[in-house]
Formats: C-alpha cells, structure tokens, sequence
C-alpha cells in the first residue's frame, strides 16, 4: 500500500490500521511524509501486535518522536512478520532507539532499520 506523502494524518491511519488487523494479504505500507505524528503511530503499532502479513513499513517523514517509537517497539516484541522497517526523519532521538533496541532483543524477524537524520548520536548508537 502506497500511501506516501498524501497527508492522511492520524484520521488516515487510525482507519488503515483498522484495516490491517483483518487484512492478511498486504504486505507493505508506505506511509512515508502524512504527519501521523505520535498518534498515527500509536495506531499501527496495534494493528502490528495483530497483523501477520506485513514485512515491510515505511513511515519516514512522520514525527513520530519518543512515545511512537515506544509504541512502535512494543508492537514489534510481538509481531514475527516484520523485517525492514524506517524511521527516517522520526525525531525518536536516544530514548526512542533505546526502546527499539530492547524490542529487538527479543524480535528475530527485524534485519534492517533505517534511523537516517534521527538525532541519536553516539549514545543511541551505543544501544544498537
């Protein structure tokens, strides 16, 4: 599903990720540039902790800063579907990488992320 740079927003994703706790047929999502923000995240790390399919996600561009980062990595202690996930220009920064590396203890499906212009630093990288 490409959605990218179409500004759909929270509204958009709280309705895409309704859609991919039932959908097991898509397998990736580019929701690259829609100002989800924290919320928009929030919404598909839920639909993550349900969904299968998906392998891929893209959600670049989309400030989801600290707490979707947490969301995001709490989901991914769940799924086993996921493999390549970016959050390019996310503003996560060195708390959100610490959370994603305690998921990726315990998550064996992950093998690329992309932290591209995320304000980590040595320290955040130290974690990975």
């Amino acid at each position: 599903v490409g959605l990218g740079e179409n500004g759909i927003g929270e509204v958009g994703a709280r309705l895409l990720s309704e859609a991919l706790k039932i959908n097991s047929f898509v397998t990736d999502i580019d929701l690259c540039s829609n100002n989800i923000g924290t919320q928009g995240a929030r919404y598909l790390a839920e639909a993550l902790k349900i969904n299968s399919s998906i392998t891929t996600i893209n959600i670049g561009g989309n400030s989801i800063g600290t707490e979707g980062a947490r969301q995001l990595a709490e989901s991914l202690k769940i799924n086993s579907s996921v493999t390549t996930i970016n959050f390019h220009v996310g503003d996560i920064g060195i708390e959100g990488v610490r959370y994603l590396a305690e998921a990726l203890k315990i998550n064996s499906s992950v093998t690329d992320i992309d932290l591209f212009t995320n304000n980590i630093g040595t320290e955040g990288a130290r974690y990975l």
